[in-house]
């Protein structure tokens, strides 16, 4: 029985295809108790966010345990194999301590998903899904993944225009938790600035597109609403934070609609964000004194500065990881040995029970103490050589390796 980790991720599949095997928080214990019911799987654990759908699970069978993923969202395995993955041990360990240390995430370095992955451990102790196995490796991911944050700067710098949208809505407003936030557009640009100022939990968060339906999807699930493209000059007033990024080839955003919008505002001010090429906010908004607009251009200047810092953080993390893949690979190894030391242990003991037995009978009816603890000790001594002393007379071909081996175990140095 090996660990794997088998799913798909933003880097394997587009938004369209993680949706469908998306798993519903609320009934991933039942799941998990399906997976073990149905397949050859002792233990399970499944992590599943907007941008990846994974399964950690003790197999001898990992094909059976991706089939199932297929099964259990009604797909077939031909709509899911092209984007699915499968990590063998080494590999799924290595897989599990980046991911939860934040360098397999569409933004390098963030920390949502250490919690996601938590909650996902949770969730399979809870269901009795998770054993010795997983529990260790969980268990060390997370220590992993502190030692990683704590020892690099792998999430001291903002290395995305999302990130850098939300620090510098950040610097005009005290608290983005009070704040509400509107997006104009659905794909996967507009999808990362969500979550990342869904991240701050702010008192609204709303999305915009021409189709109304998309919008509603994305809103959902950041807990927020959804809003069609025609409505926006009547509610723009009711956003203090706008991120916008279309493929539209003209303005949005108009210079008269802002300016009604801050009137209805009485000039509260507006942070704008505008992440389209060509832009979705009219240039001439910029000038207007209660707007702070920001371009492609402005959010570039600040992901410059920390992809370098970030860059060298990714080394010293990596090299934390192989060292601790490798450690707990050696516990695993370990674990398999524990039934022959048990076994070992045993025999010892029932050698020494049978031989103290012996000896309180000899005592019992009289006979000298020194001689029934001489006669102890050389039958305990007898027996406990017995096992290797055959094997040395046994050997046969193998003699010689049976001679270095013992003389390994019991540290013997001998004499010519």
């Amino acid at each position: 029985m090996q660990v794997f980790a088998l799913g798909l991720n933003h880097h394997t599949a587009p938004l369209a295809v993680r949706e469908r095997v998306a798993f519903d928080l609320a009934r991933l214990p039942q799941a998990l108790h399906d997976l073990l019911r149905a397949k050859p799987v002792q233990e399970a654990a499944i992590l599943s966010t907007c941008n990846r759908t994974e399964v950690y699970c003790a197999t001898e069978d990992p094909v059976a345990a991706a089939a199932w993923l297929a099964e259990y969202h009604q797909l077939s395995p031909q709509q899911v194999s092209p984007y699915l993955y499968t990590h063998p041990q080494r590999d799924a360990v290595r897989h599990l301590f980046r991911v939860a240390s934040g360098l397999d995430s569409m933004v390098l370095g963030e920390p949502q998903i250490l919690g996601q992955m938590k909650q996902a451990a949770r969730t399979a102790e809870e269901a009795g899904t998770l054993g010795t196995l997983l529990n260790k490796l969980f268990q060390r991911t997370f220590a992993v993944a502190k030692e990683v944050r704590s020892t690099t700067a792998i999430g001291a710098n903002i290395v995305s225009m999302a990130a850098a949208a939300v620090h510098l809505s950040g610097r005009i407003f005290e608290s983005l938790s009070a704040q509400r936030v509107l997006f104009i557009g659905a794909g996967e640009m507009v999808e990362l600035c969500a979550a990342h100022f869904a991240a701050e939990k702010p008192r609204r968060l709303t999305v915009a597109n021409r189709t109304l339906d998309r919008a509603g999807v994305l809103a959902q699930r950041f807990g927020g609403d959804a809003l069609r493209l025609d409505e926006l000059g009547e509610r723009l007033a009711d956003y203090d934070v706008v991120v916008s990024c279309t493929a539209s080839p003209l303005p949005i955003v108009g210079l008269g609609m802002v300016e009604r919008a801050l009137k209805a505002r009485r000039h509260r001010p507006m942070v704008m964000v505008d992440l389209a090429l060509p832009r979705d906010i009219e240039a001439e908004v910029g000038k207007l004194d209660d707007v702070f607009l920001y371009t492609l251009d402005d959010l570039a200047q600040i992901v410059e500065l920390g992809l370098e810092s970030r860059q060298a953080a990714v080394i010293e993390a990596e090299a934390i990881i192989d060292g601790q893949v490798t450690s707990f690979l050696d516990w695993v190894d370990a674990r398999e040995v524990v039934p022959v030391i048990r076994a070992l242990r045993d025999a010892a003991e029932r050698a020494r029970r049978h031989e103290m037995e012996h000896a309180l009978k000899l005592l019992a009816r009289g006979d000298d103490p020194l001689r029934v603890i001489e006669a102890l000790s050389r039958g305990l001594t007898n027996k406990l050589i017995h096992a290797p002393t055959q094997a040395l007379n046994e050997g046969g071909e193998e003699r010689e390796q049976v001679a270095r081996l013992i003389s390994r175990i019991y540290r013997l140095h001998q004499h010519n």
